[in-house]
């Protein structure tokens, strides 16, 4: 599995349909991270390990000697961070994995060790030095806010250690599917170690079955390692402002600031494709032949989250590893980084976890009613709603890239579900494929999604006078005068909007392939 498959032979995982084909899954269903973790996919995790500590206490006084408040600790917890927790996580997740880095002979070191052993981590090339300080990272809090972080660090790395971790490089990546590089800039992934990395990767064929392993770099500076030709880069929003040497506008306005920088970024990185994360708002996709796809977070409260980028890369790295379209490989990790910001600490995200939050989404459709309140009150924070509508009864890349461009026409993005009676009006008695509450469950899966309800008149337009959405937008295979719904939208006095058709992506086709027993459609 040196590459994602086109097509995967093993068991299903409980609730797994049976035949389904990876490569050409899109929808966000409940049983999709068991039959990833099935899939046990050997993962290389290279670079900056690190301790985490979460100290906890109360506060009370001010210390007589300044002016600072005083924190009695009542808890102490020590976890694996940096490179570390990208590791737990990809365990959590199922897969197969072994450290490769650098830590002290001291007490860290050896916490740090006990801890990814005890996860089942393959430790054979996590290297100790005894001069080498292994990098802690100590978080002080009270009352749930964090007042005070302790970085203890190594001012450099041994000579010895990196021309030993170097050596051993290519040993760690014979047998690999992927090779993540988490580099943080510690010094642990200097040139002896790059170029050891490089050496290792020298002359392996991605088309081979037993080629190169899919490449992964999640570096503070991705063009040390653009020689490398990653096949993907996950810059923050602050990484890539520095790549592109400009300073980037808040909030939204960043992803199409990014997005006009696409090239440079790619050029930059050398990468076949870069995933430029931006915290609150998610993250967008940027590919050489001009594909664009977003997701969008669900954050929690602020709390003492922390490794949720962590969680991103490894969850997206599992799901390509194990074949899983990009587009949707991207969906997953956003849901699997949505699951540990709700959890205090540095965290990780399981596969049971995961599970269960996707499987929250089975009953998320809303009644007219419920929906119409909650909408009053996005408005009442001066948000734009965009309601689409249809049937979404075999999910697919044109309606993701459909619904990812929807949800960027407002704030809050409504679809509106045919019912199966009115599915079987318009398509026949074969249809739809799945029930209502599946459609609903997978849809409302989709980060673009806010909301779903479901309705069973000919047209959505009685919905629409009642919820009143400032744009209504429909495929581009529609005009507005095509659309019986528009008149009910233009007289309250909002707009129809005609998003981009997707040629030769269509629900009908895809069911006609898959009673006929034809493959996918081949792509050049």
């Amino acid at each position: 599995m040196s590459q994602p498959s086109d097509g995967l032979h093993r068991e299903p995982a409980p609730g797994d349909p049976a035949g389904v084909d990876l490569s050409q899954q899109r929808a966000l269903s409940e049983w999709l991270p068991g039959r990833l973790a099935a899939e046990q996919p050997a993962i290389l995790v290279l670079g900056d390990v690190m301790l985490d500590g979460w100290w906890s206490g109360t506060i009370e006084r001010l210390c007589r000697e300044a002016p600072a408040p005083v924190v009695d600790v009542q808890s102490r917890e020590s976890v694996p961070g940096g490179a570390a927790n990208t590791a737990m996580n990809l365990a959590a997740l199922g897969a197969r994995v072994s450290v490769a880095g650098i830590i002290g002979t001291d007490d860290a070191g050896v916490d740090l060790r006990n801890q990814l052993v005890a996860a089942g981590i393959d430790v054979t090339y996590l290297l100790d030095h005894p001069d080498m300080v292994t990098t802690t990272k100590i978080r002080i809090s009270s009352g749930g806010q964090v007042m005070l972080r302790i970085d203890d660090c190594a001012k450099a790395v041994p000579a010895d250690a990196l021309a030993e971790l170097a050596a051993s490089v290519r040993a760690a990546v014979e047998h690999q599917d992927a090779v993540m590089v988490c580099d943080y800039g510690a010094g642990v992934l200097a040139d002896p170690v790059r170029g050891g990395l490089m050496d290792a990767l020298a002359g392996k064929d991605r088309a081979e079955p037993a080629g190169r392993p899919l490449l992964v770099v999640d570096s503070h500076d991705p063009r040390p390692w653009a020689p490398l030709g990653p096949d993907l880069v996950t810059p923050n929003a602050q990484e890539a402002a520095r790549l592109l040497d400009l300073r980037l506008p808040d909030g939204q306005d960043r992803v199409a600031a990014v997005g006009d920088h696409a090239g440079e970024l790619l050029a930059a990185t050398g990468a076949r494709a870069v995933v430029v994360t931006l915290d609150r708002d998610g993250t967008v996709l940027l590919t050489p032949d001009g594909v664009r796809h977003r997701t969008w977070a669900r954050p929690a409260a602020e709390k003492q989250a922390s490794g949720a980028g962590d969680t991103f890369v490894a969850a997206l790295t599992l799901a390509r590893t194990a074949g899983l379209p990009l587009t949707a490989s991207l969906d997953l990790a956003q849901s699997a980084a949505d699951v540990v910001v709700h959890q205090p600490g540095t965290s990780v995200c399981s596969t049971a976890a995961l599970s269960r939050y996707l499987k929250a989404f089975a009953d998320t459709a809303l009644g007219a009613d419920e929906l119409e309140r909650q909408l009053q009150l996005h408005r009442a924070q001066g948000q734009r709603i965009v309601l689409t509508n249809g049937c979404f009864d075999v999910l697919h890349s044109g309606h993701t890239r459909y619904l990812n461009q929807a949800k960027q026409l407002g704030d809050v993005l409504v679809v509106a579900l045919n019912s199966d009676d009115s599915v079987r009006r318009l398509k026949g008695a074969g249809r739809p494929i799945n029930q209502v509450a599946d459609r609903a469950a997978v849809v409302a899966a989709l980060s673009c999604v806010d909301y779903v309800t479901v309705f069973d008149t000919p047209t959505a337009a009685p919905l629409i006078r009642q919820l009143r959405p400032e744009v209504y937008a429909k495929g581009g295979d529609y005009t507005p005068e095509m659309l019986a719904e528009t008149p009910s939208v233009e007289e309250y006095g909002g707009r129809v909007a005609i998003l981009d058709y997707v040629a030769e992506r269509s629900t009908t086709a895809v069911v006609k392939r898959i009673r006929e027993g034809e493959g996918a459609v081949p792509t050049n």
